[in-house]
Order: C-alpha cells, then structure tokens, then sequence
C-alpha cells in the first residue's frame, strides 16, 4: 500500500465496485474505475499496469470471458440455421402438450435445454420467446406466468450445463468434478429453483388469468416449420454434443475444453446445414461481436481483484474474521460467506464468483471445507443474487414474456433465495457428515 497505508484500505475498489453496482452504473465503467484505484492504491505505475493488463488476456478470467464470447457466436450460428428454433419446436411437439400445466413444463424444458447449451439466459430465452408466447397464448397463459417461467427455468440452465460459464468457474475454481458438482450443488439447487418457479408460476396464473392476456398482436406469428435442411442440423448439433460432452467428462477436461467444443460444434452444425466455413466464421464473430464488452469487462476484472489482493486487504479481513470462524467453524463459516456473497456483492455472476472465492479462500482452506461444500458457498452466494434484488436479469425475462408483472418475478425470487440460503444451512450443520 502507498504510504504505509493500512491493508483494509485496499478494499476500497470493493467497496466502491459494490456501491456502484447496486445504484445500477455501468459495469464495464465501474471495473474500469477500481483497476485505476487499485493502481494508485498499490503503487502501480504505467508499466505494470500494462503488464497487469497484459497477464489478465491469458488469466482465467479472461478464458470465462473468451467462452463467453464463443457462447453468444454459437447461440447465433444456432438461429441462424434454425437449429435453436427447432430444438424448442421438437420439445413442444414431442411432449404433446395439451392443457396449461403441460405447457408451462414445456416452456421450462425449452428454457432449461437452450440455456444449459448455449450457456446465456438472456440469449436463449430471447430465442424461445417469440416461438413459445403464441403457444402459451393458445392456452390461456399470461404475461405474468410466462415471465416468472423464463426466469426461473433459465436460471435454473445455468447451474446445469458443463460448458456455462458459472458451472466451468465453479469447477474450475475448486478442482470438483463435473458429476460431483451436479450431486452436492447442480441439481439439489436446481430443484429448488424449479419447484419454486412452478409452483409461483401455478399461483400467478390462477391470479391473473381473465386480468392479463397476451394481445393478439403477441400471439400472432411464431410458427416454425423444420425443413430437412435443419433437421439433419440438429441431429448432428445434438450427437456432436453428447459424443464431446461425454468425451470431456471421462477425459476430466478443463475450462478451456469448452471452447473445443464449441468451435467443433459450430463447424460440424454449420457444415451440416450447407453453411461454408467463412460463412461459420463470420457468423461466430457477429454473434460474439454483441458480447465483447463483456470480454473486455472480464479483462479489467482480473488486475482489479489482483491488485486488492496485493493491497493485502484479503488477508486483513481474514485475520478479523478468523475469531468469528474459530467459535462457529466450517458451518458458521458457509453461512456466512454465502450471505456475503448473494447480499454483499453485485455484478456479473462469475465476476461476484470470483470476489467470493478470493475473499473467503484463506478460511475455506484453514478450516479445511471439502470441494463440494466450498463449491456449494461459491455457486449459492453468486448466483442467487439475481433472484434476491430486480436486477436487469429478473427484468429482462419479465420483458420477453411482453409482461409488466414485477411484484410476481420479485415474489418467486424471494422464495427461491430462502431456498437457497435454508439448503446452505442444512448442509452446512450436516457438513461432517454429506
């Protein structure tokens, strides 16, 4: 620290990253600010900033947002050849939905399958919207159901999928396996998150039913009709992504396997559908053009963490929670941390991920927290802040289902964070024991 500052001061690019997140500034406007903080803070000068700057495009932060990137290209690949379309026209029609509760099943399903692959909720529920309203429409579904459906279902893909970027962060920050993670985390999780939003949904539509209705201009349109071309596409997209899933799993992959994959996936679907290998890239890049903001944002993430941790400001505030975790242990210690984490720190999820996990890694290694546990706190405390407070996800679901119904998004999240925060706890008093 300059001057012999003390080392809690190094929180400050923290403590300003967290207000200005919560009063809802720009994101990329903010991490830029506290690397400029915590370049003063420390001591930094032109040079080492740059080769901060430098490291950060090979650190994992950078890998999640490179992902990141090649996840928005593929999802546009995807619509473009009509195999994302498809997928959600193969799941209405297969499952032969005949009444309202079928019909928020299939909603769900589509969601789940599209964000677990794609690996964005926003961009895979933006996909099934226009294709699902005119069949919720036909039976009676409101805005408000739907809207309280696409998030619920969305995030529940999100803590699925091998290659989402919160799952790939999760596993890759603690060392768990794939199927581990879906034992103790993924799924118990998941659960909650899909009881709950089925269960509100039920509620809401019973609410607003005869009050709200989709218009006929909603309900018009959204036909979708698979010619040859785009079935072989989505037969080969969906064997190409078993064979390297499964590949990945046995094989024990990386984070960085999941850009093999996506690249393989792009070229084999796109090839399938007569699309040539320009024309892949071309559309690779167009699709991940609309996300680069967030890679850059990903970038300025790792020098700004790093240069807290140089401050010293971690191992200051492990010192002064060290007597709290030494009178509760490990199950005070998951409570805690994981209540920081869903209402102590905002932003983007694998970015609040990766606070957590330097703020309270000192403690979880003291106390010696098995990976699965650790992973538990790390998932819970950042992927749950988005159900607690209406941020621009809860919103922007709200906004595909053409619903204005904010009390009923705000309602299932509440319930879905006590959820959470109750399986944290349980787990946490059982921890010897699962």
């Amino acid at each position: 620290m300059i001057f012999g500052l003390p080392a809690l001061l190094g929180f400050l690019p923290m403590v300003l990253y967290i207000i200005l997140s919560f009063k809802g500034k720009d994101m990329l406007t903010v991490v830029l600010l506290c690397v400029l903080l915590g370049a003063a803070l420390t001591g930094q000068d032109l040079l080492s900033v740059g080769n901060a700057l430098n490291a950060a495009l090979g650190s994992f932060m950078g890998l999640i947002g490179f992902i990141i990137l090649m996840g928005a290209g593929l999802g546009h690949l995807l619509t473009k050849v009509g195999v994302a379309q498809n997928i959600v026209h193969l799941v209405v029609t297969k499952t032969g939905v005949k009444n309202k509760t079928q019909a928020m099943l299939a909603t769900m399903f589509s969601s789940v399958l599209l964000v677990s692959m794609l690996g964005s909720m926003a961009g895979s529920n933006a996909i099934l919207a226009p294709i699902i309203i005119p069949i919720v429409a036909s039976f009676g579904i409101t805005p408000n159901t739907l809207g309280v459906l696409l998030h619920g279902a969305g995030a529940t893909g999100l803590l699925l999928g091998p290659f989402v970027p919160s799952v790939v962060t999760t596993m890759s920050l603690t060392g768990i396996s794939y199927g581990s993670y879906l034992l103790h985390v993924g799924l118990p999780v998941s659960a909650l998150i899909w009881i709950s939003t089925f269960i509100v949904a039920q509620k809401t539509q019973k609410k607003y039913e005869g009050v709200e209705s989709y218009s006929d201009k909603d309900s018009a349109g959204g036909e979708f009709t698979p010619d040859a071309v785009t079935n072989r596409a989505t037969a080969v997209f969906g064997i190409a992504m078993l064979l390297l899933i499964i590949y990945g799993i046995v094989m024990k992959a990386g984070a960085s396997y999941a850009l093999t994959v996506m690249f393989a996936v792009a070229f084999v679907t796109g090839l399938s559908a007569g699309v040539s290998v320009t024309d892949i890239l071309k559309l690779l890049v167009e699709g991940a053009s609309k996300m680069f903001w967030l890679f850059i944002l990903f970038v300025l993430y790792d020098p700004f963490l790093n240069f807290v941790t140089e401050s010293g400001a971690f191992d200051a505030i492990a010192g002064l929670l060290n007597p709290l975790i030494d009178m509760g242990g490990a199950p005070v210690f998951m409570v805690a941390a994981t209540l920081v984490g869903i209402f102590g720190v905002s932003g983007a999820a694998v970015a609040q991920e990766k606070v957590l996990y330097d703020l309270f890694l000192p403690m979880s290694e003291a106390l010696g927290l098995p990976a699965h546990l650790w992973s538990l706190v790390l998932l819970v405390g950042s992927q749950i802040t988005f159900f607690a407070y209406p941020t621009g996800d809860m919103v922007g679901q709200m906004g595909l289902a053409r619903s204005k119904d904010l009390k009923s998004m705000i309602k299932n999240g509440l319930i879905i964070t006590a959820l959470s925060i109750a399986y944290v706890i349980i787990r946490a008093v059982l921890y010897q024991f699962l």
